[in-house]
Parts: C-alpha cells; structure tokens; sequence
C-alpha cells in the first residue's frame, strides 16, 4: 500500500480510501443493492488487511447502519488509532430534518460517534452545500465540534469552487477552523473540477478525495452493460446518462489500454486518476473480494504519456452535476 497525507493535517492515509456507501441494511434507506453486515465485515477485514486505512462513510447512507456496520467491524479488527474514519452530515435521516444548522450538525455527530462506537471522528464532512442555512452559522458550528474534540478535521464535498473559496475566506477572517478535504466527483468521463476546484485545492493545500472515480462502474465493463444495481441508481442514471455518447469514446480508449497491457479496465482508470498531482486518495466502492484485489492492483500500474493523451484527448465538456 502507498500511503500520502491528507492536505496540510498529521493524517496518514492510504491513497486508496474504502468507500463504505456499499455496506447497509439493505431495507434501511434507498438503496436496495447495499450489503448487509454479514456480507459486509469480510470486505472491511480485507481492505485493512491490504493496508487500507482511511475509511469513508456518512450518517445518512442506509440511515445510518452503514456508520453502525464500519464501526463494529473496524473496533473489532483495528486499533481506533490506526484508522482514518470520515463520516458527513446533510442529508436528511429518520431522525433529523437535514442540512446544516447548528442544531442539526450538533445532534447529527453525537448520533454518529455514537452508531460508530467511537469518541472522535477523523474527518467530519459536510456532504453538499446548504443554501437555506447561514454559511456562519454552519461553520461556527463545525469549529465547535472540532474544538470539543468530537472531530479532528472537517472536509467539504460537491459544491462550486466560488462556493468553497467563499467558506475557506469566512472561516479564516472569524477563525474558524479551516476545511481540509475536497470530495468531489472526479473521473475520466468528468473532469470539470480540473478547471476551478482542483487548482483552488492545490493552492490551499486542500486534500481531494474524488468520489466516483470509476464513473460508478462504467469504466470498468464493456459499455452499455447493465449490473443490477446500475438499473436501480437513479443517481448514475442522473450523472451521466446526458453525455453517453461522448463517454463511450473514452470507455473504448480504457478497454484498449487494458487489453493492450493484459490488465483490467478498472485498473487503467484508477491509475489515471493516481496520477493526477491534485488527488489524494480516491474513494473506491467493492461489493466482492475480487474487486478490492484489482483496486489495489492499480497502485502499481504506472500509464504512460501518449495512453494518458488517448484517455484525455476524448473528453468533451460536461455540465456540473452532483451538486444537489
């Protein structure tokens, strides 16, 4: 495993980052493609077992028995201090209204740490931007839960760059404390953030953790195949559907270079994304053990300049979407 800082903080994290959307009651929330525990704890057992440390969940995903799933199975099999663990809070639960309100950012964490069985969280992200809620009154919020040390750090994730600068300057003139991270949608069939996002980042020393970096799961199988939990996303379908021409291009170009180097398309993928000197560490989703093996695999393939321009070469703009 590599392993890299995240931005300007004392976290060492793995450049892989386990996403952990996948594990959840499946009759839980919106999703029923999710993994229940069962099948969940062995993945999460191979993946620090493979030397990933960092960890990525949510309160809201599977309302909330994903963060209960990771944090059993991590309390079990790992040391509390040995891990990354990064959880968000905006999106609405059976017990919160959603957004980012002192009072939902505050009660949001308690119930977090507690369905994690942890005292602290690593990374504290807000998962969209909220417009209906004072951008003072969510970042002072969220530099008292750092200061109560219920959160080390704090991260942002799928919003403008206009946006993200905005909350960087306000949180320096009050002093508050400063987000860390970027998650953002990143990937070789949208590479927006290259234009505004991830040059701000670089300059902030602002770590990037893209999300989707295999457009979930089209960059890694012939193109207009279907999975089961493809046709029930309606989030993929909304990400990428409009500009399905023009991602077939690329998705050819990535079965090329992979059959061409005998490796799998999802390996030529990822170790674009590695290469790019804005990414920290890209958040990879695994529903089987073979998945997370060929994840890992991409660390050592290193893409060469002339198949980096094929990959990029037939990229055409996208609008930004995710951001809702």
């Amino acid at each position: 495993m590599q392993f890299t800082t995240l931005g300007k903080t004392d976290l060492r994290v793995s450049r892989l980052c386990l996403g952990c959307m996948t594990f959840g009651d499946p009759v839980r929330g919106k999703h029923a493609w999710t993994l229940p525990e069962a099948s969940s704890r062995p993945l999460i057992k191979q993946a620090l077992d493979l030397g990933i440390n960092f960890f990525d969940t949510a309160n809201s995903y599977s309302d909330g028995s994903s963060e209960e799933i990771v944090g059993r199975a991590l309390k079990d099999f790992a040391p509390r201090d040995q891990v990354v663990l990064a959880t968000k809070v905006y999106f609405p639960m059976s017990n919160l209204a959603g957004g980012l309100s002192r009072a939902n950012i505050l009660q949001s964490i308690d119930d977090s740490l507690s369905r994690l069985g942890t005292d602290y969280v690593d990374l504290l992200q807000i998962h969209r931007w909220d417009y209906n809620t004072p951008l003072e009154e969510t970042l002072e919020a969220l530099h008292d839960v750092v200061q109560s040390g219920k959160a080390r750090y704090i991260g942002a994730s799928s919003m403008y760059a206009w946006q993200f600068a905005r909350a960087l300057y306000t949180a320096d003139l009050h002093g508050w404390t400063r987000f860390v991270s970027m998650q953002d949608q990143y990937n070789l069939i949208q590479r927006e953030e290259e234009r505004e996002m991830h040059p701000l980042c670089q300059a902030e020393g602002i770590a990037v953790l893209p999300w989707s970096p295999l457009a979930r799961g089209r960059l890694t199988r012939p193109w207009g195949e279907t999975t089961a939990r493809e046709a029930s996303d309606l989030v993929s379908k909304a990400l990428y559907d409009n500009t399905a021409d023009a991602d077939a291009r690329i998705a050819e170009r990535v079965s090329a270079i992979a059959d061409s180097r005998g490796v799998s398309r999802a390996q030529v993928a990822l170790a674009w994304i590695l290469n790019k000197p804005a990414v920290t560490a890209p958040i990879v989703g695994a529903s089987r053990a073979e998945q997370l093996d060929d994840l890992i695999a991409a660390l050592d393939v290193t893409l060469d300049t002339q198949e980096i321009a094929e990959l990029e070469t037939a990229y055409a703009p996208h609008y930004p979407v995710g951001f809702e």
